[in-house]
C-alpha cells in the first residue's frame, strides 16, 4: 500500500512579502512506491508506473504498475558487489518503445576474480529476463581497487551514448593522460563502435572513445536543450558541476578545490591554462549521486531546474540556471537521508531513490 507523507513548510519573512513566499512555496507529499531495496542505485522510467531500479548488489528490478515485483529480472551479467562496486548505471534507449533496449554499466571482475572494471552492455526487456546481452564497453585498463566507477549513462541528441569513467581512486594521475579510461566521459555507438567525430579519433596513441578527461569520478550527468552538464565527487571538498564540452580538459587531479582525506593538499592550483573551471563546486562536499533536469509541469515553480541528489549529509541541491549558469541553489528533500539517484517521471512527479541496505524508491507529487 503506497504510503504518503505530508512536509509541511515554514517561512519566516517580513510580513511584506510573507504572501509571494507562501504562494511561491512547493508543498509536496511522498509516495513510498518500493521499501527494502538492496543498495538501490539507478533509475530508468519506462512510463508513468513502470519504472527499473538497478540495486548494487547485482539485481534489475521492475516496478510494474505502481508495485514492486517479487522476482528480479533474469539474465543481468555477473556483477562485483564490493566497496563501491555492483550493478550501476542503468537507462533505456531512445527507441525502446520500438526495441525495448536498455543499457546497463557495472563493476565486472576478471575471470580470477583479481581485477575488475566498468562494464556496459546492451540487452533487450521482456519484463522478465534480459536477453541479446551484449557488451559494449570495457574500461581499460582493469583495476583491483573497488572504487569510482562513475557509471552513469545518457544518450546524445545524435542516439550516441556518453559514459562517465571514474578515476579508480588509486588511478588519479591517469585522468590527465588520454591512454586510458580512468577520469573520462566516453561516447560511442550503441553497437560499441566509436563516432567519427570523437575528438581524439586521429592520433593512434589516444582512445578514440574518450569525449572528455580530466574528471575523478561523475556519477550524474544530463542534457539540457543539447547542452551536457556532469557533476562529480571531489575528494575532502571541491564536488564540482560543469559544463561539459568534448576534446575538454576539467583538470583532475592537477587541479581541484579539495584536499585528500587526511587533509594534504592535492594540488596547490585551482586552476591552469587549459583546463576547465566548474560552474559551481562545493566545500564541504556534498556527495552528489544523481542528477536530472526538469522540465514538466507539475511543479511549475521548479521548471528549468538541474536537480542533484546528494549523500552528504542527505538531500537534493536545485541549482538554478540563467544561460548555463548556475545562479541559485535550494536545499529540499532533507529528510530523507542519503540520497542516491533523482529522476523525472514523464507525468512530472520526481522519484528519489534512497541508499542503503534498506532503500526506498520514492515519489515526489505535489500536496
Amino acid at each position: 500500500m503506497i504510503k504518503s507523507k505530508i512536509l509541511c513548510f515554514s517561512f519566516f519573512a517580513v510580513l511584506s512579502f510573507s504572501s509571494k513566499l507562501l504562494a511561491d512555496a512547493p508543498g509536496y507529499v511522498y509516495q513510498v512506491i518500493a521499501e527494502n531495496l538492496e543498495h538501490p542505485w539507478g533509475i530508468a522510467v519506462l512510463d508513468n508506473n513502470d519504472l527499473l531500479v538497478t540495486e548494487l548488489s547485482g539485481q534489475l528490478r521492475l516496478i510494474k504498475n505502481g508495485t514492486l515485483v517479487d522476482r528480479p529480472i533474469e539474465g543481468v551479467p555477473e556483477v562485483l558487489f564490493a566497496g563501491q562496486g555492483g550493478l550501476s548505471g542503468i537507462v533505456i534507449d531512445p527507441n525502446y518503445s520500438e526495441n525495448k533496449k536498455i543499457y546497463l554499466a557495472f563493476s565486472s571482475p576478471d575471470a580470477q576474480k583479481q581485477t575488475n572494471t566498468l562494464e556496459v552492455i546492451s540487452a533487450s526487456f521482456n519484463e522478465t529476463a534480459l536477453t541479446d546481452v551484449t557488451t559494449i564497453f570495457r574500461a581499460s585498463p582493469s583495476r583491483k581497487t573497488a572504487a569510482h566507477y562513475g557509471a552513469r549513462m545518457v544518450f546524445l541528441d545524435d542516439g550516441t551514448l556518453l559514459i562517465t569513467s571514474g578515476d579508480g581512486f588509486n588511478y588519479r594521475e591517469k585522468a590527465q593522460y588520454l591512454d586510458n579510461h580512468f577520469g573520462k566521459i566516453i561516447r560511442i555507438n550503441t553497437d560499441g563502435s566509436i563516432p567519427e567525430d570523437n575528438p581524439f579519433t586521429n592520433n593512434p596513441d589516444f582512445r578514440s572513445e574518450i569525449w572528455s578527461y580530466g574528471h575523478r569520478n561523475p556519477q550524474g550527468i544530463v542534457i539540457k536543450d543539447g547542452v551536457v552538464f556532469a557533476h562529480e565527487h571531489g575528494p575532502m571538498g571541491g564536488d564540482e558541476i560543469n559544463l561539459i564540452e568534448p576534446g575538454k580538459n576539467f583538470g583532475w587531479p592537477a587541479i581541484t578545490f579539495g584536499k585528500d582525506y587526511i587533509g594534504a593538499l592535492i594540488s596547490p592550483f585551482t586552476e591552469k591554462d587549459g583546463m576547465e573551471q566548474p560552474l559551481k563546486y562545493w566545500v564541504p562536499s556534498i556527495a552528489p549521486s544523481g542528477m536530472t533536469y526538469y522540465d514538466r509541469d507539475l511543479f511549475p515553480f521548479w521548471k528549468g531546474s538541474l536537480f542533484i541528489s546528494a549523500l552528504v549529509p542527505g538531500d537534493v541541491r536545485r541549482l538554478t540556471l540563467e544561460e548555463n549558469a548556475v545562479v541559485g541553489e535550494e536545499i529540499i528533500f532533507s529528510d530523507l537521508g542519503r540520497v542516491r539517484d533523482i529522476a523525472t517521471s514523464k507525468d512530472g512527479s520526481i522519484l528519489l531513490a534512497t541508499d542503503g541496505s534498506n532503500g526506498k524508491l520514492i515519489r515526489v507529487r505535489p500536496n
